[in-house]
This record gives structure tokens, sequence and C-alpha cells, in this order.
């Protein structure tokens, strides 16, 4: 599997989007962006789904989304076996995400984070190491749900 990450964003994630894949080159991080790349209105899930894919589907180890708000991105990546995408907003749920929901996709909100802050988390993020542990537990219940949910 690739550490590189994907990125996408809508309209309103736009310029967070390019704040956040900015401070990910200063770390040396590869990130590929699958858009979308100007202000012209389009939907959020066309973008949710491209990331959440390449997640799922064992393409690369971590993504982010934004969108205006981070709760259209959120709905559709977690829709994708696999995928754990957790809608952040300040630093505690930053690293919880990690920690305790081993989150492999993280979620902004464009209109809702300075670059600053949103850089910040996603710092914290990358920093945290996943507990496991009783964690590990509810995330195989999580795996079991899924099975269930999209077997043939």
């Amino acid at each position: 599997m690739s550490a590189m990450f994907t990125i996408a964003s809508d309209h309103g994630g736009l310029d967070l989007k390019a704040a956040v894949k900015e401070f990910l080159g200063k770390l040396g991080i590869e990130c590929r962006d699958l858009g979308t790349f100007n202000n012209d209105s389009v939907d959020y899930p066309d973008f949710g789904e491209k990331v959440a894919r390449e997640v799922s589907e064992g393409r690369v180890e971590k993504g982010i989304l934004v969108c205006g708000t981070g709760i259209g991105m959120s709905i559709v990546a977690n829709k994708f076996p696999g995928v754990r995408a957790a809608l952040i907003n300040d630093e505690f749920t930053a690293r919880m995400s990690k920690e305790h929901n081993d989150a492999n996709i993280i979620v902004l909100g464009g209109r809702v984070l300075t670059p600053e802050i949103a850089c910040r988390m996603v710092e914290i993020w990358l920093s945290s190491e996943f507990e496991g542990g009783r964690h590990q537990k509810r995330l195989d219940k999580i795996r079991e749900i899924e099975k269930e949910l999209f077997k043939s």
C-alpha cells in the first residue's frame, strides 16, 4: 500500500484544501489532488467518492476531504467499506479520530476552519497513534457490520 495521500474538495473547500496541500508538502508528504480545481459549483459526492474509493480499495492509506462544513463529505466517505472518515473540528477530535477510531480519512470544513487551525489538526492527526485494545474491538465490530451489509 502506498503511503501517499489523496485529497479532494468541492468548491466550498477549495481554498482550505490548497492550504492543507501546501502544509503537507512542507512536511514532505506527497498528496495527490483529485479535484475540484476551481470555484465553479460542483457536487461534493463526486469528490468524496474519489478519495473514499481510493482508501477503501487500498490504493492509498489515508485521505483528506474538504467541503463547506465537512458534513456532506463525511456522509459520502463513510458509505465505503473499510473507510473510517472523521469530521474533525478541533485538536481534541483530531487526536481522538486517530487514537480511538484509527480514522483513515479526515474531513474538514472549509467554511468552518481557518487554514492555521486546519493544518494544526492535520499535524495532530498525523502524529497521533492508534491505541488498539478496546478500540480495536470496536473497529472489529464495525468491520463485521460492513461484512454483513456488503455480502454478496
